[in-house]
């Protein structure tokens, strides 16, 4: 049980998170027992707080690894070692990729090529998400004018927008500075956000949507049915699209919860007036269903996997982006 102080007639919880290491065997001094259990304080919190961690020679390996990483992470901004991967957003009506989602990488100079899934949450925690998100949307920006100027019918590119970007309150103006000085339309942008996002501090959520709908940009809710779903919140946005989340297709249709949720899904969003797009579509099978079910627009291997620029414009011209192509 918690105890409460009272301050100034206040109510105040407080709790502690506690590193303990023991001497001998995590140090022989002062200083390196205090080293350690102080990493040992960090996993503590990192693992819901209010609780101790006895300090183990694990947590200094990882400590080491994570500040390897993140030394890394700063450099690869300014030796040009993030790159960026297309997917196809592929429409059943017309057999033409009427998009496509732009994905991050990164090419390590010793480890090869790197998914986000590996940095991302640490570029979040150090605040690097930022200058990485700008970068990833200006160069995708570019990408939209290199293919602009080859002649080339240029869909949407639908870019990730982390959390801690879209409450920046300058978002729209950094937005705006981006199409501004690379010549580029709004309307050739889709930022895919994710419920959660949508639910904290809603007045000021309304606005930042509003404003970036002026701008032609549409919005996108990623993993859909992952997180609230909650339609008291959703009529109130100036939403496009919803991204059915991978975790439902993989199983389908074999798996009958999965379907149910896509079908209420698929519902929802349909009453909500929003267009819908199927993540991780593998097969043909998972494709059929979703087809059947009122699904028109899909992404994932089946289709294509994220390729470079150079591949995309290799394969197949973006005027011609037929399905035909796509699945031979």
């Amino acid at each position: 049980m918690q105890l409460h102080f009272l301050i100034d007639g206040k109510e105040l919880h407080i709790s502690g998170s506690i590193g303990i290491s023991l001497f001998p065997n995590d140090g022989e001094d002062i200083w390196t027992l205090l080293r350690d259990s102080d990493i040992a304080m960090y996993h503590a919190k990192k693992n819901g707080r209010n609780n101790c961690e006895f300090f183990k020679p694990e947590m200094n390996r990882q400590a080491k690894e994570r500040h390897s990483m993140e030394v890394a992470l700063r450099n690869a901004l300014k030796r040009g070692e993030l790159l960026l991967h297309y997917q196809p957003i592929v429409n059943i009506n017309g057999g033409k990729a009427d998009g496509f989602e732009v994905l991050l990488r990164w090419q390590h100079p010793d480890d090869g090529l790197i998914y986000p899934i590996k940095f991302i949450r640490l570029a979040e925690e150090t605040g690097m998400i930022i200058p990485i998100g700008e970068w990833l949307m200006r160069q995708s920006c570019l990408q939209i004018k290199a293919w602009q100027n080859q002649g080339y019918e240029v869909p949407r590119l639908a870019i990730n927008l982390s959390a801690i970007q879209f409450r920046q309150k300058i978002i729209v103006e950094n937005i705006v500075r981006i199409l501004d000085k690379t010549g580029v339309k709004g309307h050739y942008l889709t930022l895919e956000i994710t419920e959660s996002e949508l639910i904290e501090n809603v007045e000021e959520t309304i606005k930042t949507l509003q404003q970036l709908s002026e701008l032609g940009i549409e919005i996108s809710i990623d993993d859909f049915g992952t997180g609230y779903s909650n339609l008291s919140f959703l009529k109130r946005y100036q939403i496009n699209t919803s991204k059915i989340d991978r975790s439902f297709v993989r199983d389908i249709p074999g798996d009958p919860e999965d379907t149910a949720i896509i079908d209420a899904i698929l519902v929802m969003a349909h009453a909500l007036g929003l267009e819908v797009i199927a993540e991780g579509v593998e097969n043909e099978q998972q494709l059929a269903y979703l087809v059947l079910h009122g699904c028109t627009r899909f992404q994932g291997f089946y289709f294509s996997e994220p390729l470079p620029a150079t591949e995309i414009e290799k394969k197949w011209k973006i005027r011609g982006y037929s399905l035909l192509t796509l699945i031979s």
